[in-house]
């Protein structure tokens, strides 16, 4: 096998670097030749299929455009392919992208709720029994013997803009699940749903950091007008518990070149950061004073960051004549650089699994090469994941805001990477846990049923995943043990009719916290008909 260029002042890479035989293949995560691979349209996220009404259609945060030392937008799910004895790469395993979707939508079991003035969303406030407004539906109906309910279900009806509008972002914050939607944040008792607080905005929402402070906050960024020719420039720190706004300011441009199409944000002790198109800046979360800025000038430059679980990194460009890529670490509070790892010429970073651990997605566009790679405290390359498998870990650029470090089908804790092996026709995926130690794969999930299982979060030493509800039988939450033992029922979801509703969500943000599972869209069609916005499961 051909072996790549070693970056600088790194140690040799372990065996099994490698090259794909025969002319460039199509899919590796790139676009397909004859494409601009760095074309992308900000802030226009996929349109989900048209479907009748009262119908839904198949089913994290959009990063900006990606700049130097990032690779290009591709499809919502990203696959990565691998073959021990072909498609080995730095010990790695090498990606195709797939764009994946459910068929013939399902009815959802609701009438819709009275129309409201257009552009305002209408939220159907509920009992709690998820009927979500018109004729009374049980959704837990016929529900079977050792089955978990259905807790309630939001629908919302909006006369929106035609592209539709984005409701990316969801958090739970104690007894509260808070919900973008357009211009609003609206949070629920997640006990029954009932509606705690609306906070409106200016304009549209735009961006979100997917996390939150000991305190309960977040931040949001919004558009500073109505129209196309606006710039998501407008940051707000929010308190999610009660619904009020801690403080709001402008981000100030760092020079001409430093557009505001679509920002991501993310967030570590109270430094939150905002990474646009080759500039980032940073804003202390408790009062909004400005901590640092990106440096330019001669050397590798910063062109975004990335924070979370008490670390920062950076992805920079180099000043070299290849642009070679960097990744540096970054105080979160001084914006200095404490170490940085080098790539290998014309790689870039595609997807950062995890940043605390450092657990990143390395390729090169040109030959389809990628890895994966574990970098230490000190930045330097600890292990290089191999495995056998084709994995759906659903990142890359949506269109909605969504950072690089958001792969919601990869799961990192402190000493594994958990990834879904793709589902394939009429058969059961798997779950694949690595060792970011040895960069060897520890287990894989026992066969279960035909359902699709993702992985959701690692807790107290288990992997936490769901299975996909079908058309009739509904999802499942299970605790798959740190050795890979057999898996444990948390939450059964009901049968009968919420199956379906269940199955249908667009473009799904799942999360499981305090013995609930809840399911969110993330993209409307806003089209005056009702949709559904947030469903949840519990005892």
């Amino acid at each position: 096998m051909t072996e790549l260029p070693q970056p600088p002042n790194q140690p040799p890479t372990p065996s099994g670097y490698g090259h794909l035989p025969g002319p460039p293949q199509q899919g590796y995560g790139f676009a397909p030749q004859g494409e601009n691979p760095y074309a992308q349209q900000p802030g226009c996220p996929p349109q989900p299929p048209t479907v009748p009404q009262h119908q839904v259609g198949p089913g994290g945060t959009g990063s900006g455009g990606p700049g130097p030392g990032k690779a290009p937008g591709r499809k919502l799910i990203l696959v990565v392919a691998a073959s021990v004895a072909a498609v080995l790469v730095l010990g790695g395993v090498g990606y195709v992208a797939f764009s994946g979707g459910d068929k013939d939508p399902e009815p959802v079991a609701q009438e819709p709720a009275d129309a409201k003035p257009s552009g305002s969303p209408s939220v159907d406030k509920g009992d709690g029994n998820g009927d979500g407004g018109g004729a009374p539906t049980d959704l837990n109906a016929g529900r079977k013997q050792g089955e978990d309910k259905v807790l309630w279900l939001k629908t919302v009806k909006i006369d929106g803009p035609g592209m539709g509008v984005d409701a990316a972002a969801q958090w739970v914050a104690g007894d509260t699940v808070v919900k973008s939607l357009w211009k609003n944040l609206t949070a629920y008792a997640v006990a029954d749903g009932k509606e705690r607080w609306t906070l409106p905005f200016p304009a549209q929402i735009c961006s979100a950091a997917p996390q939150t402070t000991a305190e309960g906050r977040t931040v949001v960024m919004y558009r500073d007008g109505e129209g196309d020719n606006t710039s998501c420039n407008q940051l707000r720190v929010v308190d999610l518990r009660s619904g009020k706004e801690v403080w709001s300011k402008e981000v100030p441009s760092e020079g001409v070149f430093d557009i505001f199409t679509s920002p991501t944000l993310s967030m570590t002790g109270d430094t939150v950061t905002v990474s646009r198109g080759g500039t980032a800046s940073a804003f202390k979360i408790s009062n909004g004073d400005k901590l640092f800025a990106n440096p330019l000038g001669d050397g590798c430059n910063a062109d975004s960051y990335e924070a979370g679980n008490g670390r920062m990194i950076a992805l920079a460009t180099c000043s070299d004549e290849d642009s070679t890529a960097e990744v540096q670490g970054i105080d979160p509070v001084t914006g200095a650089k404490g170490w940085a790892y080098r790539l290998p010429a014309n790689f870039k970073v595609t997807s950062i699994y995890s940043v605390n651990p450092t657990v990143i997605d390395i390729g090169d566009e040109k030959t389809k090469q990628r890895s994966i790679v574990v970098l230490g405290p000190d930045g330097k390359q600890t292990a290089t994941l191999a495995g056998e498998g084709s994995f759906a870990v659903g990142c890359g650029d949506t269109g909605l805001f969504r950072s690089l470090a958001t792969c919601p089908s990869a799961v990192v804790d402190a000493n594994t990477l958990y990834l879904p092996t793709a589902a394939g026709t009429g058969k059961a995926n798997e779950i694949v846990a690595f060792d970011l130690a040895t960069g060897k794969a520890k287990w894989r999930s026992p066969a279960g049923d035909k359902r699709t299982l993702t992985p959701l979060k690692a807790a107290n030493g288990q992997l936490i995943a769901y299975r996909k509800a079908e058309r009739e039988q509904g999802g499942e939450v299970i605790s798959i043990p740190a050795d890979g033992g057999t898996p444990t029922a948390l939450l059964r979801h009901p049968s009968g009719p919420a199956a379906p509703v269940e199955r249908t969500f667009t473009l799904p943000k799942l999360e499981f916290a305090d013995g609930r599972f809840f399911i969110s869209s993330t993209h409307l069609r806003a089209q005056g008909q009702e949709e559904k916005l947030l469903m949840v499961f519990g005892k």
